[in-house]
């Protein structure tokens, strides 16, 4: 379902503007001017393609670029004559347009466990996965997925209609334990209690920040790294902090399948020009519960 308005269909000989911003070619005020929006996944970008948005934005634009709220570039200053040597010139540096409308947006994230000592997750794999698989399919509104890759959260994953947090659930290990109480300390949430030699870890109070693992000095803990998931998120003209309603999932594979049911249900059940949430508080959180449950018997705690 990608690709739906291909970029064949953006000429200039007759100008339909819906079809040119749904390719991420957005009308400037300034008449025949454009701003060409690209698809960033992740928010990453090789020094070949900075190459490229350079000599695009100096030889067709004004020489400037704008780096969105969402990880993306857009080129301003395009004139409508040069847009289709723009576009060629793009793809020769492997760059994409962006998507605009009611489909799947840009997928952002952190740069995750590769490269932050905090991450629980691999982010920056995932977004591609994510990108290749849902970005530019046709929803009833624009949806947006958002990875952050742990507790600190720095992608905001509440945000997104559907956001993806790495989160470490910690599993204590009787053996190796001293009961130093160094967890019951360092944990932000007091999740964790010691009672008589014993730790107890509240997993309902936990946020799954893994410090405890990384701090014991005793290896008491070993760390199940997963995904947390929130649903019905907008940081639009209404500011709608998405509801956590899968609290841990281990399985990438289990994690697509509630992608694609997710997607399926937005397609049954929102109405033309309605935001995921709005759908969502119109029919309820339950229903979508009921949705990605059915068959599966198999998310919670997985």
């Amino acid at each position: 379902m990608q690709g739906e308005v291909g970029e064949e269909e953006i000429t200039v000989k007759k100008v339909d503007y819906k079809a040119l911003k749904s390719g991420g070619i957005m009308r400037q005020t300034e008449d025949g001017y454009f701003a060409v929006r690209l698809k960033v996944t992740g928010g990453n970008l090789t020094l070949e393609q900075l190459r490229g948005l350079e000599e695009v934005a100096s030889r067709y634009g004004n020489g400037t670029l704008h780096l969105t709220a969402r990880q993306g570039v857009e080129i301003p200053y395009i004139h409508i004559a040069d847009l289709e040597e723009v576009i060629e010139k793009l793809k020769s540096y492997g760059l994409e347009l962006g998507a605009c409308g009611p489909r799947v947006r840009t997928v952002t994230a952190c740069q995750g466990r590769s490269i932050c000592p905090n991450g629980c997750i691999e982010t920056q794999e995932l977004a591609r996965e994510i990108a290749a698989r849902y970005y530019g399919q046709t929803l009833p509104h624009k949806f947006k997925f958002g990875i952050t890759g742990c507790a600190n959260n720095c992608l905001k994953a509440e945000e997104n209609d559907l956001g993806i947090k790495g989160v470490c659930r910690p599993n204590w290990i009787k053996e190796n334990c001293t009961a130093c109480g160094l967890c019951t300390k360092i944990c932000p949430v007091n999740a964790i209690t010691l009672n008589q030699q014993e730790i107890s870890v509240d997993y309902e109070v936990c946020i799954g920040c893994g410090d405890c693992v990384k701090a014991c000095p005793f290896e008491a803990y070993r760390g199940e790294y997963g995904y947390s998931l929130s649903f019905g998120g907008s940081f639009g003209r209404k500011i709608n902090i998405g509801k956590k309603l899968i609290p841990f999932i281990s399985s990438k594979e289990k994690m697509f399948a509630i992608f694609d049911k997710t997607l399926e249900f937005y397609r049954k059940e929102g109405k033309t020009g309605e935001r995921f949430y709005k759908t969502l508080e119109r029919v309820g959180f339950a229903k979508l519960e009921q949705y990605l449950n059915e068959g599966e018997g198999e998310n919670e705690g997985n």
